[in-house]
């Protein structure tokens, strides 16, 4: 098995291929767009919040398997997130890519299905792409 057939295993395949959150929101509260100009890779988020949590999370994501996962995972479990918890992903998410030590937050522990993707370093932005997004959706939100 190559390191490239490593980083697409089973439970990365699963989270792209489900599809929760594709496609685009009419009237989000937010919404942001974040690249990746080394491989042009783009992931959309459009999100809508009440009280300080997210309630719907969508994105649209130009990319590779890796983005589509990582988009996946938020739209499936960022609902009912508060603001904080979403804030942090971002650098919680490089840390686990970087450290062995490192975990993903309770909500979102089917992220650990990134562990492959660990050891190629130029794949990191792949998967934190979709979660920057969210930060900037955040920000023009006010929230």
């Amino acid at each position: 098995m190559t390191e490239e057939d490593e980083v697409y295993q089973r439970a990365i395949l699963e989270l792209a291929r489900d599809r929760t959150g594709a496609g685009r929101m009419e009237a989000p509260d937010a919404t942001a767009t974040v690249d990746n100009p080394m491989c042009g890779d783009r992931v959309t988020i459009d999100l809508r919040l009440m009280d300080g949590r997210v309630t719907e999370l969508r994105h649209h994501v130009r990319g590779c398997l890796l983005c589509e996962a990582a988009a996946g995972l938020l739209a499936r479990h960022a609902p009912g997130a508060d603001v904080a918890e979403l804030r942090a992903l971002p650098e919680t998410v490089a840390a686990f890519l970087t450290n062995d030590a490192a975990a993903w937050p309770e909500r979102f522990a089917e992220g650990t299905a990134f562990t492959p993707v660990r050891p190629v370093r130029n794949r990191h932005r792949c998967v934190t792409l979709a979660f920057e997004a969210v930060v900037d959706a955040l920000d023009h939100a006010g929230a």
